[in-house]
């Protein structure tokens, strides 16, 4: 069974957390929050969220999830342990997903030269993914890295990234009624 670890900040996005780990627990993969806090996160609208684990060195799964929101982007990125973490992540060819502002952390870890995202419309989006083929687009799918715009995008970006683990993301849309691409 893969393993999926999603890093949780306070200030994270709910949906953007929430319908990622629904659609890949649906998929029968392990899914695990981990604080880089406290055990308790709350979200950017005030949702109260207790994590699987807290944060430690044990970070061996198959992908990591980063959800946006704000402040929580902010916490990630000012957070080294999770700058490491993912350039481990990407030095090992190990699944990367990053929805909304949460690719700026990809950005700011420095593992996006060349590579294809998108993400929220920040300002300042030259600057911050300067060294990347930025798009658009409400998923961008390069190699292992998927990355997505926002709440209104959680679903897609969460079938994408349940499909790229191996899952049959055609039932998981019928049983969820999901109608979208």
């Amino acid at each position: 069974m893969k393993k999926i670890l999603v890093l949780l900040a306070n200030g994270f996005e709910e949906g953007e957390m929430i319908i990622p780990v629904d659609v890949l627990r649906r998929a029968h993969f392990q899914v695990d929050l981990m604080s880089i806090g406290s055990q308790e996160v709350t979200s950017s609208h005030g949702i109260k969220v207790s994590a699987d684990r807290m944060w430690n060195e044990d970070t061996s799964y198959d992908a990591i999830l980063l959800p946006g929101g704000s402040p929580g982007t902010a916490h990630l990125l000012e957070d080294e342990r999770v700058l490491a973490l993912i350039r481990r992540y990407d030095h090992e060819e190990k699944y990367i997903f990053a929805i909304c502002a949460a690719p700026s952390v990809l950005a700011k870890a420095g593992i996006l030269r060349g590579r294809h995202v998108t993400s929220y419309p920040l300002e300042n989006l030259d600057t911050i993914f300067a060294m990347a083929h930025y798009h658009p687009d409400d998923v961008v799918i390069d190699q292992k890295l998927i990355t997505s715009r926002g709440v209104g995008t959680a679903f897609q970006f969460a079938y994408a990234c349940a499909n790229a683990l191996g899952a049959d993301v055609s039932t998981l849309k019928r049983i969820m009624m999901y109608s979208g691409t």
